[in-house]
């Protein structure tokens, strides 16, 4: 093939990425694949900054392949369309979450759970997709097909509600599967960070009773004034711990860290359901003792992201219910300090890049 040939098959993209485990991120110009029939090709405005942002770039699973362009959760405007796209046309706002391609034949594909398809193709991959890596949200443009963007209400902030394509959908999928959406139940949400708060708002949306359960004392006044919940518990404290006993319905732990999942199980009703979001450490088995499960009849399940229908279903509701995530948002040149703020858990609650303003300048 020429290199005239080849040319036509690329456009110029840029961006800012990791070279090495340093984690430290810099101009970086690549190419993304030019828009094909079932593709757009957006404009990034908005990307947030989720904390496997930093696991990724740091290399801290031991697998990270650089040079890596992180962002899985991004708002933009559509400025081209392939002529069989359908759902969107140049000027929409769309967005982009975790994934940007799957099988399509599996069973999880069958069922818009593309997110557990086991060939699922991320936004920024630790590996080589195909013999293309693909490059995140911390970039000027994507390409992607279309079944695998969401159409972005025009109502909402696209700087609030880019965390909503990966933080907001990972709440929301859990909520809505184990019934833990239904008006009038008793919602528990573990930690009150990017996950947490949107658990929050969405609790809230649903109609239901939402307890936040936290180990900081300091956190009440957010959680019950400017997020709406009902009650606070402080986890540390066995005397609020065991009033809070055989209370919820469910609980969405979102918590990486480690802590004790047994307190967590005895604040379920029977029949309660204890939704883990976080894994606290790959490495180690967590503890935990059966017989409280067993008398209750209670569960443990885990869950990731969303499928599709799903993560447009969630936005949807999101612009129905005006939520979106509380963000900081930061010019491009500050993401490597963001970075550091981050894994001190200094951000209330997601850092957002604004894409569209600040990364041009530094071309």
């Amino acid at each position: 093939m020429s290199v005239t040939q080849e040319n036509e098959r690329i456009q110029k993209a840029f961006g800012w990425a990791a070279r090495d485990s340093s984690g430290i991120l810099s101009p970086f110009h690549f190419t993304r694949r030019v828009n094909g029939d079932n593709d757009i090709t957006m404009k990034i405005l908005y990307c947030g900054i989720c904390h496997s942002d930093l696991h990724c770039i740091t290399n801290e699973f031991g697998i990270s392949q650089y040079p890596i362009v992180p962002g899985h959760e991004f708002v933009g405007v559509v400025t081209q369309v392939g002529c069989k796209v359908e759902k969107f046309k140049v000027g929409d706002k769309a967005a982009v979450g975790t994934m940007v391609d799957s099988c399509g034949t599996c069973n999880s594909c069958q069922v818009d759970l593309e997110n557990y398809c086991t060939n699922v193709i991320f936004t920024y991959t630790l590996f080589e997709a195909g013999g293309t890596k693909t490059y995140g949200g911390y970039s000027d443009i994507i390409v992607v097909e279309e079944h695998f963007a969401v159409r972005f209400p025009e109502n909402l902030s696209p700087a609030g509600g880019a965390p909503l394509l990966c933080a907001g959908i990972t709440v929301y999928s859990p909520m809505k599967y184990f019934g833990l959406s239904e008006p009038g139940k008793h919602l528990g949400v573990v930690g009150l960070g990017g996950l947490g708060h949107l658990a929050v708002k969405f609790g809230k949306a649903f109609g239901m009773k939402v307890t936040v359960i936290s180990t900081s004392p300091g956190k009440k006044e957010e959680a019950i004034d400017r997020l709406g919940a009902d009650s606070f518990v402080v986890s540390r404290d066995m005397q609020q711990m065991q009033a809070a006993v055989g209370t919820l319905d469910g609980i969405i732990d979102t918590v990486s860290a480690p802590h004790p999942l047994n307190a967590m199980i005895d604040l379920l009703k029977h029949d309660g359901k204890l939704i883990m979001l976080g894994a606290p450490d790959l490495e180690k088995p967590v503890e935990l003792s059966l017989l409280p499960l067993l008398l209750g009849r209670k569960l443990i399940a885990g869950s990731i992201s969303g499928g599709m229908k799903e993560t447009q279903e969630m936005i949807d509701f999101a612009g129905k219910h005006n939520i979106t995530a509380d963000v900081e948002v930061i010019p491009m040149d500050y993401v490597n300090t963001a970075m550091k703020r981050l894994a001190k858990g200094d951000v209330r609650y997601r850092f957002v890049i604004d894409i569209g303003n600040t990364l041009e300048s530094l071309d």
